[in-house]
């Protein structure tokens, strides 16, 4: 069946059966009549340094909505928001139905593993698509992520679709056939359904790794850290918020967002999340409340910070992602099969930003590691540092286009597209 899905394709009609299908092999999340309009969900499709969800769930909380979000491990070079908060002690990403509704009740979201009782037919088929070479299978992509997200009976869903180097499509255009199918398939779902194009050639923000990504989080709930993942939080925020009837428009929506993230309501609400999944108070509070130098006692840090320079002089024109992920994935950031251990403390940051005048022997990158980043490593990390003789022209935007459902107001700041293709 899987073969004949991946050679012979599917309709929209036929890829919204195969989803219903799935999401209906398990058991479906239940809420109370209350929230109806308010249950609001994210999904990317995976990068490095993407730790967007852990900024999202709780600002939309802050702002009123009831996020269940149910999220995944790394696999290969992609990080996974499970690995980023298992490096926080104590967190618990297994939590029963019964229990995700108590947290939402008293914290507005949870962020957690998918249930065993929740689509269980896309674990098995998920399964198969490695072996059968199935897994590009843009029909079998959307009905895998969306039966579950159909399982958790959400109102509103934004989609992060990457392209580029180190994404899963390298081109716009193949990220655009996917997102057209997810929004397209999702609204027939019932649920609300935009996507949103971003680029993955670059890392987003400045660091890589499961424990700095952590941090780097924080410091957006508290209204700082790198605008390009400030950019992405608001922008999905956004579009929720206003598909849920909580701000007359995106752009609405983005500002009210913002306000959460700099009033510290989302990071007290993050704060809450943490003790409600199992992270002692003061382990919470340390983490939220306290110091950098605090924050990085909570989470703990690797035997070696070293910091490679610059070896030649010149304008930083680009800091390729996917030979910084590779690295890291080496050193033991990532897994090469479901089941591998990660290290939460390997990662990278990013000392430099694009369009930037460097010395020769200037740092321009600091690793975290506990041994074994050898010659080659430092080698393969070099090449992902691009420099220019002269100042680099403006790189393109982050967030490329939005596809909406039709009928839709256009988004502010975005080329348009359209979930039924056109």
């Amino acid at each position: 069946m899987l073969m004949a899905i991946r050679l012979r394709g599917m309709d929209a009609a036929e890829t919204l059966a195969l989803t219903r299908a799935m999401a209906a092999s398990g058991r479906a999340l239940a809420w109370p009549p209350a929230w109806r309009g308010l249950l609001v969900d994210k999904h990317s499709t995976g990068g490095v340094g993407d730790k967007v969800s852990l900024a999202l769930a709780p600002a939309l909380a802050a702002c009123g909505c009831k996020v269940p979000m149910i999220s995944g491990r790394g696999l290969a070079h992609t990080g996974g928001t499970l690995d980023k908060l298992e490096a926080i002690p104590g967190f618990r990403v297994t939590q029963s139905p019964e229990q995700m509704q108590s947290i939402l009740e008293r914290v507005g979201c949870c962020i957690v593993g998918q249930s065993e009782e929740l689509a269980p037919a896309d674990r098995v088929l998920y399964g198969l698509r490695d072996v059968t070479a199935t897994v590009d299978s843009l029909p079998l992509i959307t009905a895998s992520i969306l039966s579950k997200k159909a399982a958790e009976q959400l109102w509103a869903l934004v989609l992060d679709v990457k392209f580029g180097s180190a994404a899963l499509y390298p081109t716009q255009e193949s990220a655009r056939e996917l997102a057209q199918s997810l929004v397209a398939v999702g609204e027939r779902l019932g649920i609300r359904t935009a996507a949103v194009l971003s680029r993955m050639d670059e890392p987003l923000g400045r660091c890589v790794g499961n424990s700095l990504e952590v941090l780097e989080a924080l410091e957006c709930l508290g209204g700082g850290g790198p605008p390009d993942l400030r950019e992405l939080v608001t922008t999905l925020g956004g579009v929720l918020l206003w598909q849920c009837g909580l701000a007359g428009a995106a752009e609405q929506g983005r500002e009210r967002l913002g306000r959460a993230l700099d009033d510290g309501s989302a990071l007290r609400t993050f704060e809450a999340m943490l003790g409600a999944q199992g992270v002692p108070p003061d382990t919470a509070h340390r983490l939220c409340a306290g110091t950098p130098a605090q924050r990085l006692q909570v989470l703990g840090q690797a035997r070696v910070c070293e910091e490679l320079p610059a070896p030649s002089a010149g304008w930083v024109q680009q800091v390729q992602a996917l030979p910084l992920a590779r690295v890291l994935h080496e050193l033991g950031a990532g897994r090469a099969r479901a089941g591998d251990p990660v290290n939460p403390h390997v990662g990278a940051e990013l000392l430099v930003a694009v369009g930037q005048h460097l010395r020769e022997g200037e740092p321009w990158l600091r690793v975290h590691h506990d041994g074994g980043l050898g010659a080659g490593g430092r080698r393969a990390l070099q090449t992902a540092l691009r420099l220019a003789t002269g100042p680099p022209r403006a790189p393109p935007p982050r967030l490329a286009e939005a596809i909406l459902p039709p009928g839709a107001p256009a988004l502010a700041g975005f080329a348009p597209g359209r979930g039924d293709g056109q």
